[in-house]
């Protein structure tokens, strides 16, 4: 083995010599690769080698020696050449009598040295003469690879002069979709466009909006950055912090950059979530730092723990972490591609330790990984073959693996459709072109599976999300808990225990504003940090960190500040189960019953003096009235329709109505009968007709009423206040309200004027006192109604108007009714019509001593005489207060008046 390295070094170092030597312009010979003859022959890209070494300075051109061999990368070349070997074996290519071949360069995982192995693979065919014969190699058909996107956007560019198919297995930047610049670019992954979607969904499932970002500058991390920042935007994620690391790992930038981005993670606590884009070496120095300045400052490692989202480019690298223990850097989830099976490759891996030493003959870069392990102090021959494999086995990644199965399977089934019924064996047969427009046309199958390359040249597949798990001192980095559904843009959760503990996990700006507020930002901040505000009244806000309070409906809904719902509005109106309600519908029953009790008891007393008295058949008329008018209360309660609102104060109008003209008839004939001024007794003598004032005072009412229903009718309508609906009655027109009530005033006002002229008249069977009570009564309380229903509007309206119905209706039957009922129950001596007569006669008699006849022939020029008539003021017989009216005319004018007086005292009895 060790001569093996010895000539490897050997031949490096006359390259080197000669390029040192030769011209300028002389082409730079790039190292071996790994080869294999083959029909068609399939280029390979890997960066075996992390870097290159920057510290040969020339300006001539050379090449670099590159540094730091990755053993994932020589897993995945490997897999390459299995997978060739095995499509060799397969019937497709048997049948077909064409062999794979394949020609593996090693990029360094650099720009330079990638374009050196292009140049190699797009070359003119080398031809030699072996014995007799002349052999030409055969181009390279295809390429596979490059690893990182940077380099192969450069490839792309190259290989896209020619036409040359380039698949790549895990280049994922979003410009290498655009065919217009890389028509012949294809690849076996999602572009990253998909994966930081995948990465933003991930994050808003858990409510993380405060996030940082780690990434490497180049084109795969500044793509990425990119569009995770502008996807993250849109679901109101926000990045806290933009940490770019160098590319190269051996850039002398590197390392003040890792320590800044160490510095600025501790210095932000509340950003517990970090999205990398960085390679793996930059994540492990990385921690490595973290952990160092966790030491210098005398915190504990716990303070450094975060959660770290992966993306392709580390997350399956079990190096990534460096020293540091999984506990101390606390969670990651990553995304990778989607994997197969490594039986394939494990199987090679066997065959390969097998072999021994052997095995690496035709790979320099199995060669140079012996070497390594030799000088680190392995054991040689199978023992060191053996540490290797095993090495091989630990850093293989099912996905990788995966992608490159896929691309020789593509490129293998393309060439046989293209090669079937063709010589392909010839120089030159087939070119690279054909093998691209088969690429595109045509499925191909893996595993039984089919596969088509999408318009912009990728298979999408979606991605494994992977969480680091520790097991046995080592961290298993193959542990997938869940799959992401690019199209969908959704999870299937396959191991939702283990995501649990990231349910706690709080990284955020801000705390999250609960239902019932809404987030305010100050002027210059992000979007994610900001105050939270309560809703104002009639505002509502139902989820966390809204930005905004939405209305309410405020015609049937509110809300108070600070709330998460809007309420529904109290219907409110005056209801059958108020107290208020049940208290008053209780006095009009009992004013129900009480009419109608009085009312039996006039008809059953109807020949009586005081029932004669309180008006005979007017007074069943008034009790009707009050009946109907109680009845008329009864509407002002329940929820209003529109027929309760035009009936009720229509009923009562008209019923009151009724009432007031009957007591207006009565007021009238009290006043005709005991009035003394001829002129005046005349005249109520020719209108006094009780029915037909009745009749007209009751139409009068009633037109108004028509009217008032037919021009602006009342109808039931909704007050919206602040909490609640008030439906109550609206009056249509309050000018016809109070024209019909002014209407009741006035013939109330009447009934008060004629019976307070004849309140001094006998007191036994006088009711003007009573009359003139109840109307005063009843103007009083109508008059304090006015102002109380103008300035309230509340439910208990309706209960005021019922109060001054109620108290007007009592005080009419109070003052027209109970006294006569009194009479006739307990006074029934008094009800009789010799009682009547007698107090009639005294109140004759009591005024007769009012006329007064003087005559004196000294003081008269001829035979006259003078006398005095009792005023309505003096008709109660007060000899001190007295008034009269004197007139002179003969005697026998005063005869004829003084007998016609006496008689219609008598008549008033008959009255």
């Amino acid at each position: 083995m060790s001569s093996l390295s010895s000539l490897n070094c050997v031949f490096i170092a006359v390259v080197f010599i000669f390029s040192a030597v030769g011209n300028a312009s002389e082409q730079i010979s790039v190292p071996p690769g790994c080869t294999a003859a083959g029909d068609i022959i399939i280029g390979g890209l890997f960066p075996i080698h992390q870097a290159v070494d920057e510290e040969e300075e020339s300006f001539a051109p050379h090449l670099h020696s590159c540094v730091r061999l990755q053993v994932n990368s020589l897993s995945r070349c490997l897999a390459m050449i299995n997978a060739i070997e095995e499509m060799n074996k397969s019937p497709l290519l048997l049948d077909l009598n064409i062999t794979l071949g394949y020609h593996i360069q090693d990029s360094c995982a650099d720009v330079s040295m990638a374009l050196r192995a292009v140049a190699d693979f797009t070359q003119p065919a080398h031809c030699h003469m072996a014995g007799r014969t002349s052999r030409c190699d055969q181009p390279v058909t295809a390429v596979i690879g490059a690893s990182h996107s940077e380099i192969s956007i450069s490839v792309a560019r190259q290989l896209t002069l020619r036409m040359i198919p380039q698949i790549s297995y895990s280049s994922t930047a979003v410009i290498l979709s655009d065919k217009e610049r890389f028509p012949a670019f294809m690849r076996t992954v999602p572009n990253d466009q998909y994966q930081t979607a995948a990465m933003v969904r991930l994050l808003s499932s858990y409510g993380w909006n405060w996030v940082g970002i780690i990434t490497s500058d180049g084109d795969y991390g500044r793509s990425a950055l990119d569009n995770f920042v502008s996807q993250a935007s849109e679901e109101g994620i926000c990045v806290a912090f933009k940490s770019i690391l160098p590319q190269s790992v051996t850039s002398q930038d590197l390392s003040a950059a890792i320590t800044q981005a160490a510095k600025t993670i501790v210095t932000n606590p509340k950003v517990q979530v970090i999205v990398s884009f960085a390679m793996q070496s930059h994540m492990a120095n990385l921690y490595l730092e973290l952990q160092s300045q966790m030491l210098t400052k005398g915190k504990n490692f716990t303070s450094m723990r975060r959660v770290w989202v992966a993306s392709d480019s580390w997350s399956l690298s079990s190096s990534a972490h460096g020293n540091v223990t999984l506990h101390d850097i606390g969670h990651v989830l990553g995304f990778t591609f989607k994997s197969g099976s490594l039986s394939s490759l494990n199987g090679y891996l066997s065959r390969l330790e097998a072999a021994g030493l052997d095995g690496a003959e035709n790979n320099p870069f199995l060669q140079d990984f012996y070497t390594q392990l030799n000088e680190s102090g392995s054991s040689g021959g199978p023992e060191l073959v053996s540490t290797a494999v095993q090495m091989l086995r630990e850093h293989s990644s099912t996905a990788s693996t995966f992608s490159i199965e896929m691309a020789v399977s593509a490129i293998a089934q393309a060439v046989a459709s293209v090669c079937r019924g063709r010589d392909c064996k010839t120089l030159g047969a087939l070119q690279p072109w054909e093998v691209l427009k088969a690429l595109w046309m045509q499925e191909f199958k893996l595993q039984q599976k089919s596969y088509k390359f999408d318009t912009s040249g990728d298979i999408n597949l979606g991605y494994d999300v992977i969480m680091w798990q520790p097991r046995e001192g080592n961290i298993n980095v193959h542990n997938v808990v869940a799959e992401y559904h690019p199209h969908s843009n959704s999870f299937t959760i396959t191991k939702s225990k283990q995501l649990q503990d990231l349910r706690h996990i709080s990284s955020r700006c801000s705390n999250s504003c609960v239902p019932g507020e809404f987030k305010k930002t100050a002027e210059g901040q992000h979007t994610c940090c900001y105050a939270c505000i309560n809703c104002t009244e009639n505002y509502y806000s139902n989820g966390t960190d809204m930005d905004e309070c939405m209305s309410c409906d405020t015609n049937i809904e509110w809300s108070p500040g600070g709330s998460s719902s809007c309420l529904p509005k109290d219907l409110d109106f005056f209801s059958w189960q108020d107290g208020f309600a049940v208290a008053l519908l209780t006095f009009s029953a009992l004013g129900i019953l009480l009419a109608l009790l009085v009312s039996a008891l006039f008809l059953h007393q109807h020949d009586t003096p005081v029932v004669k008295a309180a008006g005979g058949p007017l007074s069943q008329v008034i009790l009707f009235s009050l009946v109907v008018s109680y009845i008329s209360t009864m509407l002002f309660v329940g929820q209003p329709n529109i027929l309760q609102c035009k009936a009720r104060q229509v009923l009562f109008g008209i019923s009151f109505t009724l009432c007031v003209s009957c007591i207006l008839v009565k007021s009238l004939k009290i006043l005709l009968a005991f009035q003394f001024n001829p002129a005046l007794q005349d005249v109520l003598r020719n209108i006094y007709k009780p029915y037909l004032i009745v009749i007209f005072c009751v139409a009068l009412q009633a037109s108004i009423c028509i009217a008032w229903l037919v021009l602006k009718s009342p109808f039931n309508d909704t007050e919206r206040g602040r909490t609640f609906l008030l439906e109550y009655c609206h009056e249509g027109s309050y000018v016809a309200f109070g024209v019909m009530l002014g209407y009741i005033a006035v013939l109330a006002f009447l009934c008060f004027a004629c019976a307070f002229k004849g309140r001094k008249l006998p007191q036994q069977y006088n009711e003007t006192r009573f009359i003139t009570f109840s109307m005063l009564l009843y103007l009083i309380s109508w008059l304090i109604f006015i102002p109380v229903y103008i300035t309230s509007s509340t439910k208990y309206l309706p209960a005021v108007e019922m109060v001054v119905i109620l108290i007007s209706n009592f005080g009419i039957f109070s003052c027209h009714f109970l006294p006569k009922c009194y009479i006739i129950l307990f006074k029934k001596e008094q009800n009789t019509e010799s009682a009547f007569r007698n107090k009639l006669y005294e109140y004759s008699n009591k005024t007769s001593h009012l006329v007064s006849v003087c005559g004196s022939s000294e003081k008269q020029t001829g035979s006259q005489e003078c006398f005095t008539v009792p005023s309505p003021s003096s008709a109660a017989g007060d000899p001190v207060g007295a008034a009269g009216v004197t007139h002179c005319r003969g005697r026998d004018s005063f005869s004829s008046l003084h007998r016609g007086s006496v008689s219609r005292l008598r008549r008033s009895t008959s009255l």
